[in-house]
């Protein structure tokens, strides 16, 4: 497992003499059992919870499985699945439902899942009845009787074939649009990513609360606990399913340590190989990505676009900012013939977009930086990219960070920049054609469409705005791009030591002193002496 990927979620399996089991008193939810007594709930109780518990030592859960779904494989596991007639208020006439993930696999620890229903709340109970286990080998009938849940999915009336939202594992989650396919995902909070030696502490959302939402709702509230050696928290979720599905997040965390390395509002996502990174490319699809850049709105108002990489070694870059718009993991390349994949479907992976929402001081989040962290990985199955924020100020043990934040999820991402933006990043050789090639560059061709680039004269003098932190940019151009109503810039960047460091460049087109696009970033490694063949 490469750093930053997914884990377990949980905590401790309930004890044997736990309270009797009854079924659920309402009319849609016959066969769903409950635990113990309803008992009151509602946020403030739960950040109250939260604040209590960071000052106890942690509790390590539990993470024994009986057999034999302590053994079972990824194919097992596939053919376990919950019937959708036990789904929580399928017969309540509502516009959502819920259904269940079994423990197994990678998920080892079950959660406490509760329906909330007029301030009261009250424990689902795990019911191996519940699931069909299909030829998964499993005789759900000798499975314990307080076995548990892993998670669980969202569907929505609009198809209730496909689930639109799911929590499973760790503090994970993910949601998607009308495309109905999901992608990257988003996680509760991101402590120690991408500083090693020290390992990366996976926080928990160890109880969920679903509340059951009145006729004709089209959002519906999730509440969660968060735990973990440094850190306890408070979410609460507002989910909306649409084009694109939001979700308004609250969150209060409390740290049980001083000094805590966080990230907030992160999203983990996949990058294997692109048009700009075919470092690992010994496969017949061109690209396989869930998103292929990191999008940022800074508080001055610029726009970025920095695409993503497979780097050969761990890369983590900050963007320092005060009071971003936003930022976000995006999928812009939705061409199907660029990643000629009919299973996975990468041209319709969802974007996540993060909105920071103003706080009582009426500021977005103040001063901190947008990480991006970049692991190299050999196989599309690792989760090997995170952005989140990481704020300036970094509370101590006994403080509360309150936070707010809207995720979007979707093909298209709300505040479109007015602006051209990067349509593709593409590198290779540098040189001129012709002329014989004396010493080793590196060529960069930029695509950028959108904006005014589509009404500009075919002669409009429109400069490529180049800078390099290291090394001479040269063989610069601009020109029109009719294939994209857009234009192309290109230049070569020759390193001009043996540095195997990496060279940051900066681009973006001007015209008339004003900018036509947004910004391109991006983070080139020149290879060894040895290696800078032409």
């Amino acid at each position: 497992m490469v750093l930053c990927a997914q884990t377990v979620a949980g905590q401790e399996v309930p004890a044997r003499d736990e309270p009797r089991k009854t079924l659920l008193a309402l009319p849609d939810a016959r066969t769903i059992k409950t635990v113990g007594q309803p008992h009151p709930f509602d946020f403030a109780r739960l950040k109250g919870d939260a604040r209590a518990l960071a000052s106890k030592a942690y509790q390590a859960p539990a993470a024994t499985l009986p057999e034999p779904i302590r053994s079972l494989t990824w194919d097992q596991m596939q053919a376990i699945g919950f019937k959708e007639d036990h789904a929580l208020w399928r017969d309540a006439g509502l516009k959502f439902r819920v259904r269940f993930f079994h423990l197994g696999l990678y998920n080892k620890v079950p959660v406490k899942i509760y329906e909330l229903h007029n301030g009261q709340a009250r424990q689902l109970a795990y019911d191996s009845a519940l699931f069909d286990y299909g030829a998964s080998g499993v005789d759900g009938s000798k499975l314990p009787a307080n076995l548990g849940f892993a998670g669980f999915q969202l569907a929505f009336h609009t198809d209730w074939r496909r689930d639109v939202a799911a929590f499973q594992g760790a503090s994970y989650f993910r949601a998607v649009s009308d495309a109905k396919q999901y992608g990257l995902s988003a996680r509760g909070l991101a402590v120690d990513c991408g500083l090693p030696p020290r390992p990366e502490e996976f926080p928990n959302f160890t109880a969920f609360w679903l509340e059951r939402p009145v006729a004709d709702a089209d959002r519906l509230m999730v509440y969660a606990s968060l735990d973990s050696p440094s850190v306890t928290g408070a979410y609460r979720f507002e989910i909306a399913p649409g084009e694109p599905l939001t979700m308004n997040v609250d969150a209060a965390i409390y740290p049980r340590k001083s000094s805590p390395s966080w990230g907030i509002a992160p999203l983990t996502s996949m990058f294997l190989c692109g048009e700009n990174d075919r470092r690992v490319s010994a496969d017949f699809r061109p690209e396989i990505h869930d998103s292929d850049g990191l999008s940022l709105w800074t508080g001055s108002g610029e726009r970025i676009w920095r695409p993503l990489t497979n780097p050969s070694s761990l890369r983590v870059n900050s963007f320092v900012d005060n009071n971003p718009h936003g930022f976000g993991l995006l999928q812009r390349d939705r061409n199907f013939d660029h990643y000629q994949d009919d299973g996975a479907f990468y041209d319709r992976r969802p974007s996540a977009w993060v909105e920071p929402k103003a706080g009582r001081d009426g500021q977005r989040w103040g001063h901190g930086a947008v990480k991006l962290v970049e692991i190299p990985t050999a196989d599309e199955t690792s989760d090997n990219i995170v952005a989140f924020w990481q704020p300036a100020d970094m509370p101590s043990a006994g403080d509360e960070l309150l936070l707010a934040y809207r995720l979007y999820w979707g093909l298209q991402m709300p505040h479109a920049p007015p602006l051209g933006t990067v349509e593709a990043t593409r590198t290779g050789i540098g040189g001129v054609i012709g002329k014989p090639r004396t010493y080793y560059s590196r060529r960069f061709a930029v695509d950028f469409a959108g904006g005014k680039l589509a009404t500009l004269a075919a002669d409009a003098k429109v400069e490529p705005i180049i800078t390099a932190s290291r090394g001479e940019v040269e063989v610069t151009s601009a020109r029109p791009l009719a294939a994209i109503r857009g234009w192309r810039a290109m230049f070569d960047i020759k390193p001009t030591d043996d540095s195997v460091e990496p060279i940051d460049l900066r681009l973006y087109l001007r015209a008339e002193g004003r900018a036509l696009t947004e910004t391109w970033l991006y983070q080139w490694t020149p290879p060894a002496v040895v290696d800078r063949k032409f």
